[in-house]
């Protein structure tokens, strides 16, 4: 003959940690909702004005009548559109790949290397982090323009990232202190050389620190407005599309569906990169401790 077993009872502590913990479970995810309704709301709000007809944007309507996805024809229709999107991709990916290609060697010996003024020149790159462009804005300026005749293009802001980047090389530094010295020990046992060692055995453990530099310095050029109004304003055919942008909307200011439409395809791209690349960039940022 079998007796089932009586059901252990809960005692009254284990019945208020359950609670606690329940508790504490709906206010972090409550928390979370709210921080994600609060950077998602906005954007939704662009996207269902593009979508409105001239009328309906002047009303409090939050959803459109008519769909009219005939907004972002007319975007990409207006003249020099299409110029801004290609001197923007050229702005922000050629930048880059200097940014990184320069910085990474730089970062490499300052990590790797010991040498006489090592800590003076980490000094020297991180007091160029906290010197504010719009300081050497005149004599650079004077430069480009005056002496090598560069006023009007783009050329000012992309040829000074193959010199490599102070923030980059910061980053990517700290990023290669993480790898263990024994890596390269042993490559170097091997027979690799300085070169080698770097090509073969440094970038392929240091591609979530490259990938986190390479999307800082894409996003810092996509969004460019200084660099481009101070080089480029002069000549149409050199506007970038952060500088465009704000021509676009004193040209239909009251156009409110059109604007939305340009500010959503201004967006979009540095969305999406973001979107396939958040995690090389979320574990490059992690492992160099950069954060805010």
């Amino acid at each position: 003959m079998t007796y089932a077993l009586d059901a252990p009872v809960a005692t009254p502590a284990a019945r208020v940690a359950r609670r606690k913990a329940l508790l504490h479970w709906i206010g972090v995810h409550a928390l979370g909702v709210a921080a994600a309704l609060f950077f998602v709301l906005p954007f939704v709000f662009i996207v269902l004005t593009s979508l409105m007809d001239n009328q309906q944007t002047l009303t409090r309507d939050l959803i459109p009548d008519h769909w009219q996805w005939s907004n972002y024809k007319k975007v990409f229709d207006t003249p020099g559109f299409l110029t801004w999107w290609r001197n923007t991709l050229l702005y922000a990916g050629l930048g880059t790949v200097l940014t990184v290609v320069s910085s990474v060697p730089v970062a490499y010996a300052l990590a790797k290397f010991r040498f006489l003024g090592r800590n003076l020149s980490m000094m020297l790159v991180i007091s160029m982090m906290m010197l504010p462009p719009q300081v050497i804005i005149i004599p650079m300026y004077l430069f480009w323009a005056k002496q090598l005749d560069l006023s009007g293009t783009l050329w000012p802001l992309i040829v000074p990232m193959a010199f490599g980047d102070a923030f980059s090389i910061f980053l990517l530094r700290q990023f290669l202190m993480t790898i263990p010295d024994e890596y390269l020990d042993a490559a170097k046992v091997d027979g690799c050389g300085e070169l080698r060692t770097l090509l073969r055995v440094v970038l392929p453990m240091a591609r979530p620190g490259i990938a986190a530099v390479a999307l800082f310095q894409f996003f810092y050029a996509w969004n460019d407005y200084f660099g481009p109004q101070i080089y480029a304003s002069e000549n149409p055919g050199a506007w970038t599309l952060s500088y465009g942008l704000e021509s676009f909307k004193g040209a239909h200011h009251t156009d409110w569906n059109l604007t939305m439409a340009a500010t959503v395809l201004v967006m979009a791209p540095v969305i999406l990169v973001f979107f396939f690349a958040q995690k090389a960039f979320v574990e490059g940022v992690t492992l160099t401790g950069v954060k805010g």
